[in-house]
């Protein structure tokens, strides 16, 4: 497993991390997920993402992660980098969404209970709050590591123009952002307008989440279908309407290069991220064992000729 420093901190992360946003709660096999983390860790895979909603239902990914922390990696925590956010709805009431002081505060305390932790490595806000205060939420985030409940902060889902001014906050607390995680693969490029460069003037890392477009880019729909328990014949994050006839000559035209270079779609996706060494590593997410097994070989062949460069561009430029 390669490593890649975060920014300019001190912290390494490996090139791919393991995401438990799904197939890590209550809903899921616990002897299925528990053989995922440990075929991760046994790959390399120091690092697991969380966030206090994550499951279905919502808590159970860190309560899940939490037992198998105190058994299966009994005496391993130092070799781990574990993070989780707060921003997204958790509770009813006021108190139980966005990003006010008294959220996070909340929440953290909330995850560090289920995932049976004195403190977390690293605390992300996961969103965006356009009602309070940036100067509130990164205070609490600042305060958090000054009580020694996290060691870094992150940010997740800011937008560029508010990313630099969240970090700028950050630093003027003394407290360095770390990473930032956006929403990044060859089908969602946002963060290449002005993000990346940001983050890499700033100094702060960069983990890209989605790297697979919520499985567009793998073999799924190339044949212009919607198989049985495919994230889109589940009509909730990735819709069945955004199979289109356009979007399946695109992703065939990607797969022809992919086999070119004897990989698969999944595994040049995930490459094709990883040539940009502003990139800190690359968020996967596994059902199983397998298919994590899969994405890691795409630390295989990270390399790409300016041919299969410009024929990447081609493919994701024509609409």
């Amino acid at each position: 497993m390669p490593y890649r420093r975060c920014g300019k901190s001190g912290i390494q992360l490996p090139a791919i991390s393991l995401g438990l946003w799904q197939n890590f709660g209550d809903i899921d096999q616990k002897e299925v997920f528990r053989q995922t983390l440990c075929t991760a860790f046994d790959n390399g895979i120091t690092h697991f993402d969380l966030a206090n909603n994550y499951g279905p239902p919502p808590g159970s990914a860190e309560q899940n992660f939490g037992a198998i922390l105190s058994s299966d990696f009994v005496g391993h925590r130092d070799e781990l980098l574990l993070s989780t956010k707060a921003g997204y709805t958790m509770w009813d009431g006021p108190y139980g969404d966005w990003g006010s002081r008294k959220y996070l505060m909340a929440s953290l305390h909330q995850s560090l209970k289920r995932l049976k932790l004195d403190y977390i490595d690293i605390f992300y806000h996961h969103r965006p709050d356009p009602q309070t205060p940036l100067e509130e939420t990164m205070g609490a985030l600042s305060d958090i590591v000054r009580q020694g409940k996290a060691l870094y902060v992150g940010l997740s889902n800011y937008p560029v123009d508010l990313a630099k001014k969240a970090i700028a906050i950050l630093q003027d607390l003394r407290c360095p952002c770390l990473i930032h995680q956006p929403k990044y693969s060859m089908l969602v490029r946002n963060p290449e307008d002005g993000l990346l460069d940001v983050l890499d003037e700033e100094g702060v890392g960069m983990i890209a989440f989605s790297p697979l477009a919520q499985g567009l880019l793998t073999n799924k729909y190339l044949q212009g279908n919607i198989p049985t328990e495919s994230r889109a014949s589940k009509e909730h994050f990735l819709k069945s309407t955004a199979i289109t006839p356009e979007l399946i000559t695109k992703l065939s035209a990607l797969n022809e290069v992919a086999m070119q270079r004897e990989q698969s779609l999944a595994q040049m996706a995930i490459a094709w991220l990883l040539k940009d060494e502003r990139l800190t590593s690359v968020l996967v997410g596994a059902r199983n064992s397998e298919q994590l097994t899969d994405s890691l070989k795409s630390l295989d062949n990270l390399s790409f000729s300016t041919v299969e460069l410009d024929q990447i561009a081609h493919i994701l430029a024509t609409t």
